[in-house]
């Protein structure tokens, strides 16, 4: 494999830090650009060079592309609470889409080999299971809608500019270095540290929604790979595990690994697709099939290193912008003054 210069956005966050590991460990020269939002400076490998930074911050973006001359861009920074994106629209827009195109521009301007973009199934919405890439995307919610604009940029960037990418679309990624801190997305990160703080597990609903969970060893590797496979360039991917688990069986497969029997308290359910879970025949078929570890062994792993960094305390998403239809459980956190609606 040919040794690169990369960039990786948003790595020092959960999947971000892993690949830039990877990288580091296969000879690449990477810098990491996060702001540290959702991330660790910690998460970072002390061979990989880090720039605390936004890439909504348009004239560091231009910067950073200017001095580093990559070659190749691992482009993860997003923020990834698909429940949570309904309520804070021109946040998730800005993070999620504009700050892509950011991105993307650099891209263009300085002569990138080829971006490799992380999209998400969130893109599919509801009643298409198994997901497959060639299924037309009707996504249900706005972090959906914001992944899927970026991939249809990169698609005419493409052919305006003849900047390659790959887009994989990832789910339900779960393993060391997760936010267990975020208590709006991650779920397996959620409920572990509920457990330390000796709380009950919350589910939304009847716990009968359907996920495959996917362990971050086995989604790292390809999309290392993606710049160096020519059979990759330019098309998408569904990349995770392939067995589905309802949310209840999970809960149980989590208090087991933590040692404790489950308690679980049911919420009101929230408006999110039922059952969501791609085909990978696909990824298999340009990267082959990868070592899949197994949801019960990877939730041991995480829950021996969840409770080496023990319970974290969960903060309040400050920039919500509507609390209409908002979970009671989320909502009873902010007053109608604090998003701008007369009390």
């Amino acid at each position: 494999m040919n040794r690169s210069k990369a960039l990786v956005t948003g790595g020092a966050g959960f999947m971000g830090s892993h690949l830039a590991q990877q990288l580091v460990e296969r000879g690449h020269q990477v810098t990491v650009l996060d702001d540290l939002s959702g991330g660790l400076s910690e998460n970072v490998d002390s061979r990989a060079r880090l720039i605390v930074g936004s890439i909504n911050d348009e004239h560091l973006v231009k910067t950073v592309f200017s001095e580093g001359k990559y070659d190749h861009v691992y482009h993860l920074a997003a923020y990834a609470a698909e429940g949570l994106s309904h309520f804070i629209k021109k946040f998730n827009y800005e993070n999620n889409l504009i700050g892509s195109v950011n991105v993307i521009n650099a891209s263009i301007n300085h002569g990138v080999k080829c971006l490799v973009f992380t999209s998400s199934i969130a893109v599919y919405g509801k009643n298409q299971v198994p997901m497959t890439e060639e299924m037309v995307p009707i996504p249900e919610d706005p972090y959906g809608i914001a992944k899927l604009a970026v991939e249809q940029e990169l698609r005419v960037s493409h052919e305006m500019f003849g900047l390659d990418y790959v887009i994989f679309r990832p789910h339900n990624v779960y393993g060391e270095r997760q936010n267990i801190a975020d208590r709006y997305r991650n779920v397996i990160g959620i409920f572990m540290n509920q457990i330390m703080q000796g709380q009950p597990m919350s589910i939304f609903g009847d716990g009968e929604q359907t996920r495959a969970f996917s362990y971050i060893a086995d989604v790292v590797p390809a999309i290392a790979d993606a710049p160096f496979n020519p059979a990759a360039r330019n098309h998408i991917f569904n990349v995770g595990a392939d067995t589905p688990y309802t949310v209840n069986e999970l809960a149980k497969m989590v208090a087991k690994a933590m040692g404790v029997s489950a308690n679980v308290t049911y919420l009101d359910a929230r408006n999110e697709v039922k059952h969501a879970f791609p085909s990978h025949k696909r990824l298999y078929e340009v990267f082959g099939c990868p070592a899949a570890v197994a949801l019960e062994e990877g939730v041991e792993r995480m829950a021996e290193w969840a409770r080496s960094v023990g319970a974290k305390q969960s903060k309040r998403f400050d920039r919500v912008e509507v609390l209409k239809n908002m979970p009671k459980s989320w909502q009873g956190e902010f007053l109608p003054e604090q998003v701008g609606i007369p009390s």
